[in-house]
């Protein structure tokens, strides 16, 4: 079982569990940039949608299916954003890491990189998964990017698939990594982050 208090971190990022306590700097937030909701399921610059969200991450934490994780930038010690591994089967060997979402002023800054990278670790380095997967809006040509560049292979579409807080339907697109392809990856893509991994 992955532990409940679970903290993930690199040189410049740390990713430490969710708390009720987060609420506010949340939804500051996610105030400063109401188009970036327009992709994700709820609109957390909303007080009742943000509500919602962190009710049903406490609810799939409880239920063993996701770990939520605030991500921190290190260098400042602000909060930069979220993202969560979830869909976890223990018996499949394969988890999910979605829900994620930065502040206007981390985006391309590597922090993306660096959580996704904490995260992707765990799953094979740790849990010796065999697969994580990814998901995005296929209109969110941002996203898409940002999955092709932490090595996802992209896999197929899922039309209609998700009803969103605007009203419209999403068609997702999933990515996913292998676990004979982590190696690789390591070595290439993450080659700095491993690497300092090593110094420390």
């Amino acid at each position: 079982m992955i532990p409940k208090d679970l903290v993930l971190e690199t040189n410049k990022v740390i990713l430490r569990p969710l708390v009720e306590e987060d609420y506010d700097t949340i939804l500051d937030l996610a105030q400063q940039d109401a188009d970036m909701w327009y992709y994700f399921s709820l609109n957390l610059g909303d007080e009742d949608q943000l509500k919602r969200w962190m009710a049903l991450a406490f609810a799939d934490k409880k239920a063993e299916t996701r770990r939520p994780f605030i991500i921190v930038e290190k260098s400042s010690g602000l909060v930069a954003g979220s993202s969560s591994m979830g869909n976890i089967s223990y018996y499949d060997q394969r988890l999910e890491i979605g829900w994620s979402w930065l502040g206007t002023k981390f985006r391309s800054t590597g922090i993306n990189r660096h959580a996704k990278y904490s995260m992707m670790k765990y799953a094979f380095d740790e849990l010796h998964f065999e697969r994580v997967e990814f998901k995005t809006d296929v209109q969110n040509a941002r996203a898409r990017k940002g999955l092709q560049n932490v090595g996802g292979i992209e896999e197929g579409i899922l039309r209609s698939h998700m009803q969103m807080w605007n009203n419209r339907r999403r068609t997702s697109i999933y990515y996913s990594v292998l676990k004979e392809e982590w190696p690789g990856l390591k070595q290439t893509i993450f080659k700095e982050i491993e690497e300092s991994f090593r110094v420390s």
